[in-house]
């Protein structure tokens, strides 16, 4: 095994593996109970999508780390899972099971391009100035959705928004979380995330906000709501809608797994002259997890740039995602936390993961107003429209029309043209 992982061309053990392993586990692992909360919301069932979810990254990472040998995890993602729930089947009023049926589609295409070797095209086609737009934009939407669970941000006749009730037991838990995992993440404690997740549970219990659970280990809930539904309803998503949605989904993780690959590879000094080796398993392994996730019941499956936490603390080789997947599938039998994760407890997370993403806005060309005006519409239109969707669909249609104004057309790639009239199509479909 030894011999399989390198562990000698790496200069690593199994020691350093499994800490690494069980490192960036602690460090993702917040997705087992906010996913089931935030899918929960979209009507589908808790425990099958923890069951789904917990499943999704076990075997997405498995495959990362045996075949394509990276010590990178996948699970379900932030900002995927709040897409899927909150613009697709709250706003856009799609059904659960046909949004899942996108999911499968994504997956499929993602499948498809990457055996015939084309991501790589549409990754340079898409401005880079966009995609951190992107980024930045479901960041804000997701710190929003965390502001709202809290009750930090409420709603308001005269101003849409405003303060909530800071007052309520409640919104003081989640308050208190997020300062507490705040001030664990600037000292770098690694699994702050969870960590938080676990102190604001307990002092909620403490508190009387939150009903203690009857046990901690349990039975492995049943897939059955959410296994196979994708299926049943794949006939429904050849709309424009559905077209749109699944585009949605197709782009977010397109570009979230080639960022997170790529920052993970060059920090685990695996990159070889500025390419990454394996590069195709890798993304195999992430495309055909999308795919198993969506039939399992849970939204895009993708690589977790949390696992930067395990390459830190040394983890080189898969047989760091060989341990992090295994620990994904003992987490299984803890399902019966479910029920002291409430929103106070989910909350925080949100809103850090939020500000995590909007890191990356110091690298949009903010003194270009041709770029500045798309990028802008891009990641300012996720949150109030609340759709990321719609985000995307403003700053694809936007840039080209900037670009040429500008004189700069022949800047822009063609497939960019082919998007700006798929989301013209798009925006048509909604006022009609």
């Amino acid at each position: 095994m030894e011999k399989y992982f390198g562990f000698k061309e790496f200069n690593t053990s199994y020691k350093k593996e499994a800490t690494a392993g069980l490192t960036t586990f602690l460090a993702m692992a917040y997705i087992l109970f906010v996913n089931p909360s935030v899918l929960g919301d979209a009507g589908m069932d808790k425990g099958a999508v923890f069951t789904a979810t917990a499943l999704a990254a076990a075997l997405g990472t498995l495959f990362m780390g045996i075949v394509a040998k990276y010590p990178i995890a996948l699970a379900p993602g932030m900002g995927l899972n709040a897409f899927f729930a909150y613009s697709v089947v709250l706003v856009m009023d799609i059904p659960w099971q046909t949004a899942l049926a996108g999911v499968l589609m994504s997956g499929i295409i993602f499948i498809f391009i990457t055996l015939f070797k084309i991501r790589e095209t549409i990754i340079n086609a898409i401005p880079e100035d966009l995609k951190f737009a992107a980024a930045s934009g479901i960041g804000l939407f997701i710190a929003f959705i965390g502001l709202k669970n809290a009750g930090i941000v409420a709603p308001s006749e005269a101003t849409l928004v405003s303060l909530g009730d800071l007052t309520q037991g409640p919104t003081l838990l989640a308050i208190f979380g997020f300062i507490i995992t705040i001030l664990m993440m600037i000292r770098n404690v690694r699994g702050g995330i969870f960590y938080g997740m676990v102190i604001t549970a307990v002092v909620g219990i403490f508190a009387g906000l939150i009903n203690k659970p009857d046990q901690i280990v349990g039975a492995i809930p049943s897939l059955a709501p959410t296994f196979g539904q994708a299926f049943s309803h794949f006939d429904q998503i050849f709309t424009i809608d559905m077209m749109i949605v699944v585009l949605t989904f197709f782009i977010v993780d397109f570009f979230d797994t080639a960022g997170t690959l790529m920052a993970v590879a060059s920090q685990a000094g695996i990159m070889k002259d500025n390419k990454l080796p394996r590069a195709g398993k890798a993304l195999l392994a992430d495309s055909s997890a999308i795919a198993v996730g969506a039939i399992l019941g849970t939204s895009s499956t993708t690589a977790y740039i949390e696992s930067a936490s395990g390459v830190a603390a040394g983890g080189r080789t898969g047989f760091t995602s060989v341990v992090t997947g295994g620990l994904f599938l003992l987490a299984l039998f803890f399902s019966p936390l479910l029920v002291v994760v409430t929103p106070s407890v989910t909350a925080p997370a949100l809103i850090i993961v939020g500000v995590l993403m909007v890191s990356v806005l110091s690298k949009i060309k903010w003194d270009r107003l041709e770029i500045a005006v798309p990028a802008f519409l891009t990641l300012i239109a996720m949150p109030l429209t609340y759709s990321i969707a719609t985000g995307i669909a403003l700053g694809f249609v936007m840039y080209p029309l900037t670009m040429t104004v500008k004189g700069r057309v022949k800047e822009v790639h063609p497939i960019m043209w082919v998007l700006f009239i798929v989301f013209i199509s798009y925006f048509v479909f909604l006022v009609e």
